[in-house]
């Protein structure tokens, strides 16, 4: 992925976030690129998504509602979540039209439908990247070659850490999580 147009996007997000931040953002891409890898799909393209995830994860909540207004109530009390929309239209803005590429930057606050790939393997890879110090349960499920099945106990732990928190569940993390359920292997509860 040497590409100038690739440097391109890296340095930008480079120059939008905190030097531990992007540290977080490399050992993201890394880890999609080998969990794509390891489930037959495009190492490149979960790099790339990986990079972009959260290039917008520290802009203020009114830059975030600018680029991503508020669609729900959740995202009215946590304008944080906003990130990975906002992010897809930072990656829009910037040339990437890989729709695969685009809905993984979005879902990976929210989740993604259990069929995009390329989605899922970022999302992984954001709650499990070795620096987090957690999931590597999860992160090892998905790098074995079990990527839906590490992509719904991801999915389900958030649900779970977020009910215990009291936190409001996003709908479209519910959705995911339900699409998941419905799917053999997965408990239905909590």
């Amino acid at each position: 992925m040497a590409n100038t147009a690739f440097t391109e996007w890296t340095e930008r997000v480079q120059g939008l976030v905190s030097p531990e931040r992007f540290a977080h953002i490399l050992r993201v891409a890394e880890l999609a690129a080998r969990i794509a890898e390891a489930n037959g799909l495009e190492p490149e393209r979960a790099y790339l998504a990986g990079i972009l995830h959260d290039a917008a994860r520290e802009f203020s909540p009114e830059r975030l509602a600018e680029l991503a207004p508020p669609q729900h109530e959740v995202e009215c009390k946590h304008p944080k979540a906003l990130h990975g929309r906002a992010g897809r239209r930072l990656a829009e803005s910037w040339g990437v039209e890989d729709e695969g590429v685009l809905e993984a930057i979005e879902g990976h606050v929210y989740g993604v439908h259990p069929g995009q790939g390329i989605g899922m393997a970022v999302y992984i890879a954001d709650v499990s990247e070795p620096g987090r110090g957690v999931n590597e349960d999860i992160r090892e499920m998905a790098l074995g070659g079990q990527l839906l099945e590490a992509y719904r106990k991801a999915v389900k732990s958030k649900v779970e850490y977020l009910q215990h928190k009291g936190v409001p569940i996003h709908p479209r993390t519910l959705e995911a999580y339900r699409e998941l359920v419905a799917q053999p292997g997965l408990s239905s509860s909590p």
